[in-house]
C-alpha cells in the first residue's frame, strides 16, 4: 500500500480539530460528544479515534491551538526593539485579542478551557504552565520598561508584569461577556491609571 504523506495526515488531523472547534463553540465542551465531532468532521469513527482517542485529547489539542498564537504575539512584544512603552505593548496585545474575540474566535474557547481546567488536573497543569509563560513575557516587558526609565528603578518587574498581564484577560472577559468596553475606551482608562492622562499617544 502507498505510504500516506505527512501532509495528508496533518490535513486530516486539522480537519478533525476544525470540526471539534465548531462543535465546542456551538455547544460547549460538555455538551459535545465524540460522536458529534465525528459527524461534524464527516469521517469514520476509526479515522477520528486514530488521531484523538478521547474527548480529553481533543480538548487539550484545542487548548494548545488557542494558546499558541497568543504566546507568539506576547513573546514578540517582549523582544521588540526598541522596547515598547507599556501602553503601546498593551495596545498591541489587545489588538490581537480583538482579532480573536469574535463569534468564531479562539478566546471564546479559552474561557471554556479555563472552566474545564477546574475539573481536569492534567489540563489544569497545562493551563497553569502556559499562563505562567504568558505572564513571564509581560514581566520581561516590565523589566525593560524599568531599564528604559519608564518605570521607577525600584520597580519589582514580577509584580508590575503580573498586573500588566492581568489587564489582557480582564479586557477580553468584559468584551465577551458584556460586549463592552471597546479597545480604545479601555486603553484610555489604562493610560489614565498609568500616566494620569487619557490622551497619551498610543496605537491600536
Amino acid at each position: 500500500m502507498p505510504r500516506v504523506s505527512d501532509e495528508h495526515l496533518a490535513a486530516r488531523r486539522q480537519q478533525i480539530l476544525d470540526a471539534a472547534r465548531r462543535c465546542f463553540l456551538r455547544d460547549g465542551f460538555h455538551n459535545t460528544s465524540m460522536q458529534d465531532v465525528i459527524r461534524e468532521a464527516g469521517l469514520s469513527v476509526g479515522a477520528v479515534y486514530r488521531y484523538f482517542p478521547s474527548k480529553y485529547d481533543l480538548v487539550t489539542a484545542i487548548a494548545q491551538s488557542v494558546i499558541g498564537g497568543a504566546d507568539q504575539v506576547f513573546a514578540e512584544l517582549a523582544r521588540h526593539e526598541p522596547p515598547l512603552p507599556l501602553t503601546e505593548a498593551l495596545a498591541r496585545a489587545l489588538a490581537y485579542v480583538d482579532s480573536q474575540s469574535g463569534p468564531d474566535g479562539v478566546l471564546r474557547l479559552a474561557i471554556q478551557v479555563w472552566s474545564e481546567a477546574q475539573r481536569d488536573p492534567a489540563l489544569a497543569d497545562f493551563v497553569r504552565t502556559t499562563y505562567r509563560g504568558f505572564r513571564n513575557h509581560f514581566v520581561a516587558i516590565a523589566r525593560r520598561a524599568r531599564e528604559t526609565g519608564e518605570l521607577p528603578a525600584d520597580t519589582d518587574p514580577e509584580a508590575a508584569g503580573a498586573a500588566l498581564f492581568g489587564l489582557v484577560p480582564g479586557y477580553f472577559m468584559q468584551r465577551i461577556l458584556t460586549g463592552q468596553p471597546d479597545r480604545h475606551t479601555y486603553l484610555a482608562g489604562v493610560r489614565t491609571l498609568l500616566t494620569g492622562s487619557a490622551t497619551s499617544p498610543v496605537s491600536g
